[in-house]
């Protein structure tokens, strides 16, 4: 094994009495709490009310959890049904042991920003806008998680920044692999504050700063995704379609469509509605 490898840990999850620390668990509570923290810092300086944000991302938080599971079900069910699964089908309620798609995430978690958003009377894009540094810096602290579990590495490597997978993970003695979650935390360190640049120097108002962050997120998954050799979709190889994995395709899609929407709402600049109406 090379010096200059990863290597990563030897376990992940610890039993205080009866209880267990999970340290993938620990990592999204660390994500949504840091998420949460600075959209408030970023929606109290738009104007809004203090401790809003935290009201909206509840729903959005409990919505956005069972989105990114159900994504990760759909997408890798033959792991959890049919006659070649290799886990029991109660399994898939086990969010400890991986598998939280940031695609159903977003997706279900904005039906639940959309609701409080709506509830309340407030404008979702200008809610959307507030929240995307957070989400890209959630993400980059939430995918050491995957670390933890030794699990979102790419195909084997020789350099020096190597991961070491151990063989009840996947891995074969003496192979690093290409450190995947780290290629996408630092992706999306980098995506957070350039979203924060560019909000600052833009006018991206009506969720257009949200869409620039699906545009870069997409970006940069695409080719991270590439890198990766876990069979999701299927239960000993990944589903392709054309020559690329679904995940892929699923960055193709949502790039594609934050490219059109910052296009139609170029000239959009009507007042948003950052404070509630007196009721």
């Amino acid at each position: 094994m090379g010096l200059a490898s990863i290597p990563s840990p030897a376990q992940g999850a610890w039993d205080l009495g009866f209880i267990p620390i999970r340290a993938y668990a620990l990592c999204f509570i660390v994500a949504i709490g840091f998420g949460i923290w600075l959209s408030e810092r970023r929606w109290r300086a738009r104007g809004g009310e203090k401790g809003l944000i935290g009201d909206v991302a509840f729903p959005g938080v409990i919505f956005g959890l069972i989105g990114a599971r159900l994504y990760h079900v759909i997408t890798d069910w033959q792991t959890y049904f049919g006659p070649r699964a290799i886990k029991e089908p109660y399994q898939a309620l086990f969010l400890w042991e991986g598998g939280l798609s940031i695609w159903g995430a977003v997706a279900l978690g904005g039906v639940g920003v959309w609701l409080a958003c709506r509830r309340r009377g407030l404008s979702l894009g200008a809610v959307a806008d507030t929240v995307a540094p957070g989400i890209a810096f959630g993400q980059a602290i939430a995918r050491w998680g995957n670390w933890f579990n030794q699990e979102l590495y790419g195909s084997p490597t020789t350099l020096p920044w190597g991961l070491e997978i151990d063989q009840a993970h996947g891995g074969e003695p003496g192979v690093l692999y290409h450190p995947t979650f780290l290629y996408e935390s630092l992706w999306c360190t980098a995506l957070g504050f350039a979203l924060i640049l560019a909000g600052r120097r833009f006018t991206l108002r009506h969720g257009r700063l949200f869409a620039l962050y699906v545009a870069g997120y997409t970006f940069g998954r695409f080719w991270i995704e590439g890198l990766r050799i876990d069979p999701v979709g299927g239960v000993d190889h990944a589903v392709l379609l054309l020559g690329l994995r679904i995940n892929q395709w699923t960055s193709l899609l949502l790039f594609a469509g934050a490219l059109v929407y910052l296009w139609a709402t170029r000239a959009k600049d009507t007042e948003e509605v950052v404070v509630p109406a007196a009721r």
